[in-house]
């Protein structure tokens, strides 16, 4: 990891909806000096930096630019957000192998060029292509976190407070494992003003939980079905993860991360609380999860690595 300078730069790798959504929540948060976009796309990338550009005397001061990899050197981040979206008739191991495939490309090139700092990735399917991007990089783990299931745990906070009908941010409560339908709601650790949900939710019993949870879970298909895609609340929670970063916070986030041992899982990146420094993952926080939680975990982290085995064969 390079040394801090005055000067922070951030690498945007494909300027789709979450990509651009990002870079215009940079923009407006002041959080770097220099942001670059690239895209294979080269005349896209140049599109949305001017318009971002022109934006500049309503936010914040700071370089923004189409590059290409070589701009990768000097970064601090490098956020991946590129990939190609799932087509009527494919799988899901017809998503996977692709975007590994994808990732290889963008990986090297990003390395061969000298980067020395982190990534950050967002594309689908995350915990597997965060595990790739490691594998890839030869990057320590902790240079190399995906957005996991940092949105599902906003997305769990913020129904969690609108049912109590409190601030959102004042709820505490993680979603685990898989981003994806074998995610999981950690119950037994979620509070309101430490108080636990389960407790005060007591009288309409868990069917309340279920559904709270359940809306959580497809979340992501209901906005799709509605708009077609979702990019503003992921587009939030990677600035949040960058602020942690730049910023060393010692914040504690939800991110896909390699596990080694934690959990009683090892070599898979899946979602769990992480404390975020400068210079990535500083420690992963072992949440003690009830058995049945445990027990989900573990089939969340299966489900992975059937869908990895393509890729990667089958990890002991």
């Amino acid at each position: 990891m390079k040394n801090e300078r005055y000067t922070t730069r951030v690498a945007v790798i494909g300027t789709g909806f979450v990509g651009t959504s990002y870079a215009f929540s940079l923009l407006n948060q002041e959080v770097v000096n220099e942001l670059v976009l690239i895209d294979i796309n080269k005349e896209k990338a140049e599109g949305e930096a001017r318009d971002l550009n022109h934006g500049m005397p309503f936010g914040s001061a700071m370089k923004i630019w189409a590059g290409d990899y070589e701009d990768c050197r000097e970064a601090d981040l490098v956020v991946i957000t590129a990939g190609a979206n799932q087509k009527p008739g494919e799988t899901r191991l017809d998503l996977v192998e692709k975007n590994v495939d994808i990732f290889k490309g963008i990986v090297t090139s990003v390395m061969e060029n000298g980067f020395d700092g982190l990534f950050i990735v967002a594309t689908n399917p995350v915990d597997i292509l965060s595990y790739a991007t490691w594998k890839f990089s030869g990057l320590p783990m902790e240079r190399v976190i995906g957005s996991g299931t940092i949105l599902d745990t906003a997305r769990l906070r913020y129904l969690i407070g609108d049912h109590f009908q409190v601030d959102s941010r004042n709820v505490h409560a993680y979603i685990l494992g898989e981003h994806g339908d074998t995610e999981l709601p950690v119950w037994s650790h979620a509070t309101v003003s430490s108080q636990p949900v389960t407790k005060m939710i007591a009288e309409d019993g868990m069917p309340v939980l279920d559904e709270i949870f359940t809306n959580v879970r497809d979340a992501a298909y209901h906005i799709i079905n509605r708009k077609g895609a979702t990019y503003y609340g992921i587009a939030m929670g990677l600035v949040r993860l960058t602020k942690a970063i730049l910023r060393n916070e010692q914040s504690i986030l939800t991110v896909s991360t390699l596990m080694q041992g934690q959990y009683g899982l090892h070599d898979i990146y899946i979602g769990a609380p992480a404390i975020i420094d400068r210079n990535g993952i500083r420690e992963i926080i072992e949440l003690d999860l009830t058995e049945l939680e445990m027990k989900q975990m573990h089939h969340s982290a299966r489900t992975l690595r059937e869908a990895m085995e393509p890729c990667f064969g089958k990890v002991k």
